[in-house]
Order: C-alpha cells, then sequence, then structure tokens
C-alpha cells in the first residue's frame, strides 16, 4: 500500500446491515451499490434485498455484499406485495439495522414487521431499527397519488430516520410527522479516468457532428425527464446557424414516442440509446441540459459539473443545492446548501422557451461557457464523496441502535 494511502477504519466490524431497494435501472441501485461497497470496506456485514435484475446490473455481490433476490414491484400489487413482505420479515430478522431506499422499499420494510409504527398505524412487532432515504417525489396525481401519499404516512411514522434527496422531500417528511429527518448524501461515483485530448474530436467524428454546436442530454428516456420540452426546445435551436445536434444518451418507456415526434418534426435530436461512454460524450459536447420535471441529487448533475462542461437545467428538488445556488423553501442547515453560484443557468420546469434561451447564451457567449464549467468543477469538488455518504450513514446507525 502506498503510504499516502490512509486505510479505511474497520469501525463497523460485526455490523449487520440490511439494504432493501425496488427496481432500478440507475442512480438508486448504483447509489445502493456504493454504499454496500464503503460499509463492507469499514468491516460491516452487508445484504442487499431487491429484484434479481437490480443484482444483475448493479452486482452487489462483487462489491463484498450478499443478495437476496426480492420480488419488489414497481407499482403497488397487493398478491405480490404481500409475498414480498414475508419474504422480508424472514430476510431481515437478523439484521441490526435495515436500510431501505425508495418509498416502496420503505413502505413494505415498515410492514415487514421492521420496526412497529407509532400511532393509529401498527404495523409489525419487531425491534430493529430502520432508516428510508427518498430518492423520489411523487409526481403522479388521482388514485395513484394517493395510495403513494398513504406509503408517505406509513414511511413517516414507521420509520426511526428519514434522508431525503433534496429539501422538498425533507419537508414533506416533517410535516407527515416524521420522527428524524435529514439530507441524503447521493455522490456520483469517481471517475474511472479522464478522457484523453483526443477523445472530444473522436466523438465528434463518430457523431458527425463537424463543427455544429452539441447539446447533450443524459437520462432515462420517462416523463420526469422532461424530454418534451427539449423537444420543443430544439425546434427552436433548429433556426440556427449552424443547426446544433440535440444527442440524447439514454433509453426507456418513451424511446417509440420520442423517435416518431423527431422522425415527423424533422427535429434536430438523435437519440443514442444507453451508453457507457457519457464521460466521453460530455468531453465532446458544447453544453449539457437537464430539462427534469423533477430530481433529487441526480448523478449526471454531479458528472457534467466534475467533467466541467456548462450546464443549464432545471430549478427543481435537490439541484439548486448541487449548483451552489439559492433555492425558495431549502432546508436551513442543509450541507448541500451554498451561496448564489455559477455552476449553472437554473430555468423553470417545463419552459421549453426559457431552456431555449439559456442554451442560447451558452452557445453564443463563449466566456460564458468557460466560467459556467470552471465553476461546476470548482462546486463538483466541493459536493460529498462517497466516503461521507459512508460516514453519514455510520454515525446514523450507530444512533439508531
Amino acid at each position: 500500500m502506498c503510504p499516502d494511502v490512509k486505510p479505511v477504519e474497520r469501525d463497523l466490524d460485526g455490523l449487520r446491515v440490511a439494504l432493501v431497494l425496488g427496481t432500478s435501472g440507475g442512480g438508486v441501485g448504483r447509489h445502493v451499490r456504493s454504499v454496500a461497497a464503503g460499509l463492507t470496506a469499514r468491516g460491516a456485514r452487508v445484504l442487499v434485498c431487491g429484484p434479481a435484475a437490480t443484482e444483475e446490473l448493479f452486482s452487489f455481490t462483487s462489491a463484498g455484499a450478499r443478495f437476496a433476490a426480492v420480488d419488489l414491484a414497481d407499482r403497488p400489487r397487493p398478491a405480490r406485495d404481500a409475498r414480498a413482505v414475508a419474504r422480508l420479515r424472514r430476510l431481515l430478522r437478523h439484521a441490526d439495522v435495515v436500510h431501505a431506499h425508495g418509498l416502496r422499499a420503505g413502505a413494505l420494510a415498515v410492514a415487514a414487521g421492521v420496526r412497529p409504527a407509532v400511532g393509529p398505524l401498527r404495523i409489525g412487532r419487531g425491534r430493529t431499527p430502520l432508516a428510508v432515504t427518498l430518492h423520489n417525489a411523487v409526481l403522479a396525481g388521482g388514485r395513484t397519488a394517493a395510495v403513494y401519499g398513504l406509503l408517505e404516512r406509513v414511511v413517516a411514522r414507521g420509520a426511526d430516520a428519514v434522508l431525503g434527496v433534496s429539501p422538498d422531500l425533507e419537508e414533506r417528511m416533517r410535516s407527515l410527522g416524521a420522527r428524524r429527518v435529514q439530507a441524503a448524501f447521493v455522490p456520483a461515483p469517481p471517475p474511472r479516468s479522464s478522457p484523453g485530448p483526443a477523445v472530444r474530436p473522436d466523438v465528434r467524428a463518430r457523431l458527425g457532428v463537424g463543427d455544429r454546436p452539441l447539446v447533450l442530454a443524459v437520462g432515462r428516456l420517462a416523463e420526469q425527464k422532461g424530454l418534451s420540452t427539449l423537444l420543443d426546445a430544439a425546434a427552436g435551436w433548429a433556426r440556427r446557424d449552424p443547426v446544433p445536434l440535440v444527442a440524447v444518451a439514454g433509453d426507456g418507456p418513451l424511446e417509440d414516442d420520442l423517435a416518431a415526434r423527431i422522425a415527423a418534426e424533422d427535429l434536430p435530436v438523435r437519440l443514442l440509446g444507453r451508453r457507457s461512454d457519457v464521460p466521453d460524450l460530455l468531453a465532446a459536447a458544447d453544453v449539457a441540459v437537464v430539462p427534469s420535471v423533477w430530481e433529487g441529487q441526480p448523478l449526471i448533475v454531479q458528472e457534467i459539473m466534475r467533467a466541467g462542461r456548462p450546464l443549464v437545467a432545471t430549478r427543481v428538488g435537490g439541484i439548486p443545492a448541487m449548483v451552489g445556488a439559492s433555492a425558495r423553501g431549502q432546508a436551513a442547515g442543509s450541507p448541500l446548501q451554498g451561496p448564489e453560484s455559477d455552476a449553472a443557468l437554473l430555468v423553470p420546469p417545463g419552459d421549453a422557451a426559457a431552456l431555449e434561451r439559456a442554451v442560447n447564451r451558452v452557445l453564443d457567449d463563449a466566456a460564458l461557457a468557460v466560467r459556467l464549467g470552471t465553476a461546476g468543477a470548482l462546486r463538483a469538488a466541493a459536493l460529498p464523496s462517497e466516503a461521507d455518504a459512508v460516514e453519514q450513514l455510520a454515525v446514523l446507525y450507530r444512533a439508531l441502535r
């Protein structure tokens, strides 16, 4: 071992931690894997419980954890949920601490009897402490919203601690009477390597960009990501000379609908599909956009800033705190809270005209683009690291026992 590398302190020896997650194809699964690896390195005995597909995608066992498949559906399904609760009850009974990630995973962990809820919701008889990290806001309406509202109350009353990835989620849990609420750290994993100087021209050549500006978006092709707004803005960018290429990396349920609209309206947008070379794409981009309806602490925002690329994003959820901008209603004392910052241009969600104008500003002002990229890289360096996230949880777990 190099003399300047500090060994990881194995201060969690013997602590049995169960991590529970539901269906995940991205950020939540990557975060749970990172946490599992960090806790294991500090001596904890980690069990991850979740759908079999999550182990295939994220390989928790290669991070040192044990894995147990649990059929946690992506939406309420009474019969499957009952079977999942019964299996969780068996799997979690020997844990010292249970930490569920996501609203449904948290509610099912409460229902499994990890710890009795207080008040009228008497669920379970166990005494194992339960923490729940909420990674997403409830965006649905109607009957679905009512169901998820009930799950929120179950988590608020049944969990010993609730962590939120954005100030609005923290405030929601406080309003529902949660006993202990705090901000969650969800850092992006460190890059495996930095793209070399040849990457930018190589990627741009493969994409056929030439001298055109390259506008990059990365994310799941789903309603939350605000891609219809992005396409609306792209129609405006099509009037520029030269016309920018808008590249979208990711896959998801809206892929066919988006492709059909792009073709019908002859938009300057290319769907790249799911990619493993996002750092290279960022190196090739002139500006990165995150047009989401809501986000917590999206890993892609951290990756964009870390890469020193100019960022245009929506002022939603945890994004303002991540980039150091003030946000109305932001929780006082949040570890991610910061002063006004130049790390991004923020626009309202769903406002295609504002998104179009902000990107035009970056493309038309080279000094602004450099300033945004530099400020973003500095901001990214100040955000919590994976080690900080594990330390936060180690402190929390000790307090709950």
